[in-house]
Parts: structure tokens; sequence; C-alpha cells
């Protein structure tokens, strides 16, 4: 494979995966519609060492948008990363047709673009929200009986049965992968270490929903690259369900600590209930992956929270406080 294209690849995940492609010399197309969920700036900021690269193509479009694939019609993509969505919990319970709108139509027209364009692969970034209220941790790929308690979590079903759906009609390869809550540099701001820092660094409180005891899964970034770039080489079978997590639930509370201890500043807290939609941990079983794609994490929480200080306080010299 030699052309890529990369949706939402100016965000947080994607502008890390375009990095890596180039890094491979891979060709990489990349659409992005810098949606103002959050900074222009910072999605500029992810993309700038890759913008001037000669094999760097950047379309300013939203997959939604009619005409969005009609520049790269006659480029052979041989593989889609489709990263582009619609994100946050607590978002999609307040705007849920927006959610269904990007997250599930927008996962059909890249879908149709490939089909019509003999695209060999799909790799769909799904979401361990997917999996929702459910007791049977860690968490299994084999799982059916899925429980979303958010339009999020419910869009990122829909957008996975597509994807079947295109590989049982149409005979296209799809790999889902399951993201578990990514973190590192250049981290939306709406997601809670990116917006812990900007507390610490502020001397304001956090608030802790849910006392504190919720879970997830941090998984590094880099780990998450390495899973999709892994996805990319996999030819064993034409369709294919993985979870990418650290296979290791770190309480809300234990997170404050490691923040405190690398931040070195005391954290003020606000314990407050859960907030509707959120699930009370994420713990993915990555055994599969593990076996078939290699994936091994190796990124520590407090190595992870290391580099994403470090980036935090080189971005925020140059760019002012949202």
């Amino acid at each position: 494979m030699k052309n890529i294209l990369v949706t939402g690849g100016a965000g947080f995940i994607g502008s890390h995966v375009v990095r890596e492609l180039l890094r491979l010399d891979y060709h990489v197309y990349c659409i992005d519609n810098f949606d103002n969920f959050y900074s222009r700036k910072q999605k500029m900021r992810n993309i700038s060492d890759s913008a001037n690269h000669q094999h760097f193509h950047l379309i300013e479009k939203d997959i939604l948008d009619i005409d969005a694939f009609s520049t790269i019609q006659n480029c052979n993509i041989d593989c889609i990363i489709h990263l582009a969505a619609k994100a946050g919990i607590r978002q999609s319970i307040e705007n849920p047709f927006n959610y269904n709108e990007v997250n599930i139509q927008g996962t059909l027209k890249v879908l149709e673009f490939a089909r019509k364009n003999g695209v060999k692969k799909i790799i769909h970034a799904s979401s361990s929200s997917v999996y929702g209220i459910n007791t049977d941790i860690p968490w299994k790929e084999i799982i059916t009986d899925l429980k979303p308690i958010s339009p999020y979590a419910s869009s990122k079903i829909a957008s996975e049965d597509l994807c079947y759906v295109y590989h049982n009609l149409y005979n296209l390869k799809c790999v889902v992968l399951r993201f578990f809550t990514v973190f590192g540099p250049g981290q939306r701001p709406d997601l809670a270490i990116h917006k812990f820092a900007n507390l610490i660094n502020t001397g304001k409180e956090i608030n802790l929903f849910g006392n504190g005891e919720t879970k997830r899964d941090y998984t590094f970034v880099d780990d998450i690259v390495a899973g999709i770039i892994a996805a990319i080489q996999y030819e064993q079978s034409n369709f294919e369900i993985f979870n990418l997590g650290n296979n290791y639930a770190v309480s809300l509370k234990d997170l404050i600590d490691a923040m405190e201890e690398v931040f070195k500043l005391k954290i003020k807290r606000n314990y407050l209930p859960v907030q509707a939609g959120d699930v009370p941990v994420t713990f993915a079983d990555i055994s599969k992956a593990k076996e078939i794609l290699n994936y091994k994490p190796v990124v520590s929480l407090n190595e992870g929270l290391e580099k994403f200080k470090q980036w935090h306080m080189d971005y925020y010299k140059i760019i002012d406080y949202k």
C-alpha cells in the first residue's frame, strides 16, 4: 500500500497517525473540516510538522460535503483510516442529531467513496463506549450484548455495523479498532487530562464526578498509532474488530494523584455526582490485538503524562488558554 487517506487527520489521533505514515514513506491525503469544537490553532499546530512534507496533501472539507472526495477520486487510494467523527459523550446527549449525521452518515459517505473507487481497505476508529455498562470486564471483542448509554456510543455501534455491511456486500476489507481513553500531546482540550492540566496551571479546582471512583483504561497515543499501523498490514481476514487499550484501569482519584506527581502541584478537588452518559469503568482485554497484530502498549501512565506535560507547556507558550 502506498496512498492512504486519513479522515480527521488534523485532529488529536489523526495528526499523530499522519506523522507516522509520512515517516514510513506513505503518501498521505488528509481530509479535515477544522470543526470549531475546539481551536483551529491547535489543529494547525498538530499538522505543522507534516504540512510541508512532499507526500502530504490537505483537503479542507467536511466528509458530509458532496464534493469532499472529488479531488482524490483519481489518486488510487489503497487504504482509508477513518478517524473523522463527532466526539464527546456529554455533547452527544445535548446534540444527538448532529452525532447521528456525522458519525453514521459520514461513515456511510466514506464507505461509498471506498466502494466506488476501488479502495482495498478501511480502518475504522470506534470506541470503548460501545460496551456501555457491562460488568464482564475486561471487555472482549466477542461481547455481543453491547449496552450503549449515550448517542455517541450508539452512533459508533451503527458505524461499525455499516462497515460490516460493506464488507459483506462488496467484499471490502474492514478493520474496526475500539480505542480506550487515548491521551498524549495534542489531546483535545475537552478531554480530562488536558482540561485538568489547564485547571492545575491556573490554580483552579477540579470537579471529580462519581467521587473519583470511575475508572478508565488510559492509553498513550503512540501505542494507539502503533496499533493502527499494524492494522494497515493485517491481511488474515476481511473483517475484524480489535480493542486497542492498555489493559489497565486507573481510577480518577489515582489519575489526579499521578498528575500531582508529574506537575508537582497540589490539586484542589471538588467531588460531584456521576454525570449522565458516564460509565463506571472501561477496561480492555487486548489479548486478541496482542496475538494477531502484535500490539504491545509500552508507555506507562506517568511516562505519558510527562510527555503530555512537556507538550502542554510548549503549546501554551504561544497559544492563549481557551
